[in-house]
């Protein structure tokens, strides 16, 4: 591995590979003797608390969301490379859904339509229920 590859999380954060430990082992489920044999299941880890790539205020979100280290494991597939790449692609879907700020909401008056429409509603509902009724008896 190169050690200028990096691994994109978002448009703020990218994380050197060699900042990643991998694990393998052997993985579970049918796959006859190639499952005894191999270790292809992936398991990769990212140390937060002592990584150089993040931020402070990257780094404190993250430990708040997932303690001092992530881990991600993969055994979905039968080859370790495709299992790598899973566990990467896991990695950075986590980090940057950790990281991902919600804008806060400004509460608005509904506008004019939504409220035709909302008694529109209410008026077709109110018809179907009252042609649902039993005629009056006098």
């Amino acid at each position: 591995m190169r050690r200028d590859e990096v691994l994109r999380v978002d448009r703020s954060l990218s994380i050197p590979l060699d900042e990643l430990r991998w694990r393998f082992s052997a993985s579970g489920g049918p796959g006859g003797q190639h499952a005894n044999t191999s270790n292809t299941r992936a398991e990769v880890r990212f140390d937060v608390a002592g990584s150089p790539s993040l931020g402070p205020r990257q780094r404190e979100r993250l430990l708040v969301r997932f303690g001092p280290e992530v881990r991600v494991a993969a055994d979905d597939e039968r080859s370790q490379a495709r299992n790598r790449a899973l566990a990467l692609e896991r990695l950075a879907a986590r980090l940057a859904g950790a990281l991902h700020e919600d804008r806060p909401r400004h509460a608005t008056r509904p506008t004019r339509g939504s409220k035709e429409r909302r008694l529109q509603a209410k008026r077709q509902r109110s018809d179907l229920k009252r042609s649902r009724r039993s005629p009056p008896t006098d």
